[in-house]
């Protein structure tokens, strides 16, 4: 049976029922279907069935600070370049693109000649040569701001020292081992160039150079470089491996050996043949023999391995990882390494104490500091050059070898040691003496190195200082 579907418009009875089931829908319709609210402050009772009673934020206030990195007490969110935070008296000089932050004391002829009984003494104990001063590790220019201007008053000449490239307020510069840059400018062949540079810089032909520490180091390089640009070398608690001595054991060890070797080749000569024993030599001779190309190539993978783990180092070394661990430790215990290079700590001052942490403050610090550790790494190997403690005996300049008596950080037995290395070294002591003598005893300090001085380029009737040329 089909169905018919009428499509004649509803009844008129029926016209009035669908405005009303219209109104009816809009009143019950879900909530997501009606029209939004334009965008603003929610009204007063909206907030506060939000939130609690009196816990309603205001947009007027502001986000707490965010917290300081904080190095040795130093903001590092808020760095400087070098140039900022150098001194009145500070310079630059630029060496093969790094901007080499040094500073200059000259000798002052007023000085001498404003008293007159005592001039013509000061006159005859001048030297003549300038003196070039080099820092140790952590330390810059500021490690002999004490003993300056009284060394040119010695030398009756200028003062130089320089800050060495990851130091101080030298640049910071940029080095990767693939850079097209002529020198690594923290290597140690950087800071030799620079020492001679500076130097040239001085006018002189030769200069007296004066080491701390690590700059010790540099000191020796810089001779060997160009020994007869080096007048003299002063070696304060120089941090150079010094070897033993026992030359008399050495000897008599030597000795023993040839005349135990004698004795039994004279016992194997009078022995009788045994056929056993010549079989067992052969046996070894073919052991040592097949031994042979498996430790060659033992060394190789040792070397290979060796040269690996080098890259992996550096690898880690420039990560983000090693600036922050770098950033840690300095901030842990820089100020305490201070510290304990003196013989007295209570006695370094807040002075001191702000002249260590103010490089702290340049752009890139951690990433130089790195740089250089990655280039002492890479400098160390055995094949690069020969090592600075066995040329020792080739020093023919004077020496002096000064050190304090409770060096807690190069002993002052090495010292010692490395001054019998040295052929015609002069080795002196300071009584209640730490790591830095330039800073804790400067007076001791001055009076060693002028009569060092006196001894190495005066007359013993006239003490009459004549340059060396």
């Amino acid at each position: 049976m089909l169905m018919l579907i009428s499509l004649r418009p509803p009844p008129p009875a029926a016209a009035h029922i669908l405005p009303a089931a219209a109104a009816v829908a809009a009143q019950i319709r879900p909530p997501l279907l009606r029209t939004r609210r334009t965008a603003g402050p929610p009204p007063p009772s909206a907030a506060a069935a939000e939130f609690p009673a009196g816990s309603v934020p205001d947009s007027g206030t502001q986000m707490p600070p965010r917290r300081r990195r904080l190095v040795a007490g130093i903001d590092q969110d808020d760095l400087l370049d070098p140039d900022a935070l150098a001194d009145p008296d500070s310079s630059f000089y630029e060496i093969n693109g790094v901007r080499v932050h040094h500073k200059v004391c000259a000798h002052d002829e007023d000085e001498d000649s404003g008293d007159q009984s005592s001039g013509s003494e000061v006159a005859r104990s001048q030297v003549g040569l300038p003196i070039v001063l080099l820092h140790g590790f952590g330390a810059s220019v500021f490690s002999w701001s004490r003993v300056m201007r009284p060394l040119a008053r010695i030398a009756g000449a200028k003062v130089l020292a320089f800050d060495r490239p990851a130091f101080g307020l030298t640049s910071r510069a940029r080095w990767s081992g693939d850079d097209t840059k002529p020198l690594n400018p923290y290597s140690m062949a950087f800071s030799a160039m620079a020492t001679l540079a500076f130097i040239d810089q001085l006018g002189a032909g030769k200069a007296v150079l004066v080491g701390h520490s690590a700059g010790c180091l540099v000191a020796v390089e810089a001779y060997f470089e160009a020994p007869e640009r080096v007048a003299a070398l002063v070696l304060v608690a120089p941090a150079i491996f010094a070897p033993g001595f026992g030359r008399k054991g050495e000897k008599e060890n030597s000795v023993g050996e040839q005349e135990g070797a004698d004795k039994k080749d004279s016992d194997d000569n009078n022995a009788t043949p045994n056929p056993f024993a010549r079989i067992w030599r052969g046996f070894l001779g073919m052991c040592m023999w097949l031994a042979g190309p498996v430790l060659k190539l033992a060394m190789a993978v040792q070397d290979t391995v060796r040269a690996l783990s080098r890259k992996l180092l550096v690898a880690f070394l420039r990560s983000s990882l090693a600036a922050s661990l770098v950033r840690f430790i300095m901030d842990k215990f820089g100020v305490t390494g201070v510290r304990n290079a003196w013989y007295d700590p209570s006695k370094v001052t807040d002075h001191v104490i702000q002249g260590y942490t103010k490089p702290l403050r340049s752009k890139g610090w951690e990433t130089a500091l790195l740089e250089y550790t990655i280039s002492m790494i890479t400098d160390s190997s055995p094949k690069s050059r020969v090592p600075v403690s066995k040329r020792l005996s080739e020093i023919s300049c004077p020496v002096l070898v000064v050190t304090g008596d409770t060096d807690r950080l190069v002993p002052a037995s090495n010292a010692e040691r490395l001054a019998r290395a040295i052929p015609g070294a002069t080795f002196e002591v300071i009584k209640n003496c730490g790591h830095l003598p330039q800073e804790e005893r400067a007076q001791e300090f001055l009076s060693v190195v002028e009569q060092f001085l006196q001894r190495a380029f005066g007359t013993p009737d006239e003490h009459v200082f004549q340059a060396a040329v």
